[in-house]
């Protein structure tokens, strides 16, 4: 019904925007992809739940009252994704976190560079400019 749906995605997109909510949402959907299930299906499952895990992150919610004030929120803890010690974990999260940055890129270019791309690049244009 389009009451529930309303519902889990106004409960989704708040998790969203607390700290460490990326991390809690993706490691909900995620749990148990890839612990065991070797092969092609395995793999593809994976791939799936990364795909649509990214177009979540890279869509801003109806409740947030600007597409920079979600970015500004989100996109620090998609970075995070990247630095997981976990290698199981780590392989995932990194799949969701490049997949949400191609796709934001794609989608809100200015925002991307501002939020995503700049943060991520800098230790090397740092490097570069020493």
């Amino acid at each position: 019904p389009a009451w529930l749906r309303r519902l889990c995605g106004q409960l989704l997109s708040e998790r969203l925007m607390r700290p460490n909510g990326v991390q809690a949402v993706v490691r909900g959907v995620m749990e148990g992809t890839g612990a065991g299930g070797a092969g092609a299906e395995a793999a593809a499952v994976d791939w799936r739940k990364c795909d649509a895990v990214a177009k979540i992150l890279a869509s801003c919610p109806q409740q947030c009252l600007s597409l920079e004030d979600y970015c500004r929120l989100v996109c620090p803890q998609i970075l995070d994704l990247l630095h997981i010690q976990d290698r199981l974990t780590a392989r995932q999260f990194q799949r969701v976190a490049t997949t949400t940055l191609l796709t934001m890129v794609k989608e809100h270019p200015q925002l991307a560079e501002k939020h995503l791309l700049q943060p991520l690049l800098a230790p090397l244009l740092r490097c570069s400019e020493a």
